[in-house]
């Protein structure tokens, strides 16, 4: 058999699969919504060149409930502050590794749930996602 038959028919059999066995979802629905940072973050990172290297991040907020939106704008200095502080202590090493990126991207989550629990009670932040990831 071609592998082109065994593909085509491996997608039939999935597709046979998703509609007979459901994905099931949140029994509730949520009501996410998006924060973008205007304009990029853009900080130097640590390396040990005579030249120093900077980071620009296209950084959107993935917020719990659509009614957040203008609490999370409120205290979008702070949450900027917050990123720029972790990303400015990082490693070139760090910057550029995908584990290294991924890792930056949680601490920052961490920070930002902290400090929107500490200055409203919730945490309001569900993810932060790195949409622009660009270093020299």
């Amino acid at each position: 058999m071609s592998v082109m038959k065994l593909l085509i028919r491996s997608l039939i059999a999935l597709c046979l699969a998703m509609t007979i066995f459901p994905c099931h979802a949140d029994k509730e629905k949520k009501n996410y919504a998006y924060f973008g940072f205007e304009p990029d973050i853009i900080t130097n990172y640590i390396n040990n060149k005579p030249k120093p290297g900077f980071i620009r991040v296209t950084a959107e907020l993935m917020l719990e409930d659509l009614s957040y939106l203008p609490v999370v704008e409120h205290h979008s200095p702070l949450l900027r502050d917050a990123i720029v502080d972790i990303l400015s202590k990082e490693t070139e090493d760090k910057v550029k590794s995908l584990v290294g990126r991924e890792k930056i991207r949680k601490k920052c989550v961490e920070r930002v749930q902290k400090l929107m629990k500490e200055e409203t009670g919730t945490k309001m932040i569900k993810d932060i996602l790195f949409t622009k990831y660009l270093y020299h």
